[in-house]
């Protein structure tokens, strides 16, 4: 414990860069006393709205208010969400100089309307459609020119077009010839582009449906797992080894809800880690919280079970929140005295 209270020391010395789909979170809160007379639903009085920086922008948040230093690239659409996200970053000193505008899609924005603490509804507003090669090619442009500047690399893939398969091949390789840490909250349908990264860190559905996924594409039957059924805790071990073995990974780190976590190491060791969660609120957001505090664990010089440890505690906390959330340094240090 008290190794990890010395890494969580040196936060503040890393530098991130985290590339993926930006979101804005937009909550309307109020009360719910009747129902509609037009339809069997309830009316909401609304007394309150709120933005916070959601998907990738959330993992900047969380990595910011750990006391690190972090840098977003991504794509927002031309339009009055954009600024409002802006503003949301600019709040929090989040550097935006990676953000660019593609005027054909508008700003991905997930509305969720909570009646107290209740979620009633969610509206989701987003274009998933791939980015324009020119687009795709000043990205590019960013990464070569600034990858020297960071510790670290973030990719956060939301399935919304800014990680596309072109863009993740020269990203891994640049990052790689430099040394850098590389982990991703991965997109199920993408495994098999992740090959050579330091860590991955899916739940437990991502990770069965990448083996269903891999095992249709790939004809040399390596993955040895009856995917027609349920995952046993065995199975899900068997999973982890497997997409280690196949996408040459350092360590994959699966979360697995109220049952914790499990890291799986490139040397085989395998660890399950219980969760410290004393109650939960809302689970949105938690993934973005563990591979923030993971991989700044590792810029610190921890181990991957020290860096699994440190985002367990930090899962732990921001599950006890409500809405899209982040926990800070003081908190962590806190949960783990």
């Amino acid at each position: 414990m008290k190794n990890l209270r010395k890494i969580i020391g040196k936060f503040n010395k890393a530098r991130i860069l985290v590339i993926g789909d930006l979101i804005l979170d937009e909550y309307i809160w109020g009360s719910v006393e009747r129902i509609s007379p037009e339809a069997p639903v309830p009316v909401l009085w609304a007394n309150k709205r709120t933005f916070v920086p959601g998907g990738t922008a959330n993992v900047a948040n969380n990595i910011r208010s750990l006391g690190a230093q972090v840098s977003l690239l991504g794509v927002t659409g031309d339009d009055a969400n954009s600024k409002i996200l802006f503003a949301e970053l600019k709040k929090r000193k989040i550097n935006t100089n990676g953000i660019f505008i593609e005027r054909k899609r508008h700003t991905t924005v997930k509305t969720r309307i909570l009646a107290g603490h209740q979620q009633v509804v969610r509206v989701d507003w987003e274009h998933t459609h791939a980015l324009p090669d020119e687009l795709n090619a000043k990205i590019l442009k960013y990464i070569e020119k600034n990858i020297g500047s960071f510790d670290a690399v973030i990719i956060e893939d939301y399935g919304k077009g800014v990680i596309n398969v072109e863009l993740l091949d020269k990203l891994v390789s640049l990052a790689k010839a430099r040394k850098k840490i590389i982990t991703v909250d991965p997109k199920e349908e993408n495994f098999q582009y992740y090959r050579g990264v330091t860590a991955i860190t899916p739940n437990r559905k991502e990770l069965e449906n990448a083996i269903r996924n891999l095992k249709i594409k790939d004809n040399s039957n390596r993955f040895k797992i009856n995917t027609d059924k349920l995952f046993t805790d065995k199975d899900i071990d068997s999973a982890a080894q497997q997409i280690v073995r196949y996408l040459n990974l350092d360590s994959i780190l699966v979360t697995l809800g109220e049952q914790g976590m499990k890291l799986l190491e490139k040397n085989g060791r395998l660890t399950h880690i219980p969760t410290q969660a004393q109650e939960v609120f809302d689970v949105s957001g938690a993934g973005d919280t563990v591979i923030s505090s993971f991989t700044l664990a590792l810029c610190a010089g921890a181990s991957k079970l020290e860096a699994a440890h440190i985002a367990n505690f930090a899962a732990g906390i921001v599950v006890g929140k409500l809405g899209t959330a982040v926990i800070n340094s003081r908190e962590l240090l806190e949960r783990i005295k």
